[in-house]
């Protein structure tokens, strides 16, 4: 006896499954993103999301732009339409692994950085945070070194709050 716990068995669900996940994120995911969150039913092969990920492309349902994909009208629409024919434990599942990716992305969009060859062969470091509304932290740092500078910018988007909160506290004591 063979146990197959999946509840997905054809493309045509495997399809809906990527236009629900699709819907569910707030910015376009690389290929391995989108297979990784498809594939929650055991069921699922990674030929066959990769598959159906191409067809969606070719049905103008997904833009595929700089090798990441994103959800068209068409897509959102069809979707929206067919998302309650899978089964709850299906949505469930892709939908508290989309929460965590796009949790990841709205955090990544709320962090700005930019690297500009300063004078003096030096570079400056431009750096922010926002809250969703605006900027709650803008500074610039100067450093001699390129290398220094990508430092500084990966640091900042590593402990972003944390340098927030930080600053706050060291200025208001």
């Amino acid at each position: 006896m063979v146990d197959n716990f999946g509840i997905i068995y054809d493309k045509i669900e495997i399809k809906v499954l990527i236009l629900f996940v699709m819907s569910r994120l707030a910015e376009p995911v690389t290929m391995d993103v989108l297979t990784e969150l498809t594939m929650c039913d055991e069921s699922i092969s990674y030929f066959d999301v990769t598959d159906c990920i191409s067809t969606l492309v070719k049905t103008k349902h997904l833009t595929c732009t700089d090798n990441t994909y994103s959800l068209t009208t068409k897509g959102q629409r069809n979707g929206e339409i067919l998302e309650k024919d899978l089964p709850l434990s299906v949505r469930t599942r892709a939908e508290d692994a989309a929460a965590f990716i796009h949790a990841a992305q709205k955090r990544n969009s709320m962090i700005k950085t930019k690297i500009n060859e300063g004078d003096n062969n030096g570079f400056n470091v431009e750096l922010s945070l926002s809250d969703g509304l605006g900027d709650i932290l803008s500074m610039g740092l100067y450093t001699a070194s390129k290398e220094q500078a990508a430092k500084m910018e990966k640091g900042f988007r590593k402990n972003a709050e944390k340098i927030y909160h930080e600053i706050i506290e060291v200025i208001t004591r």
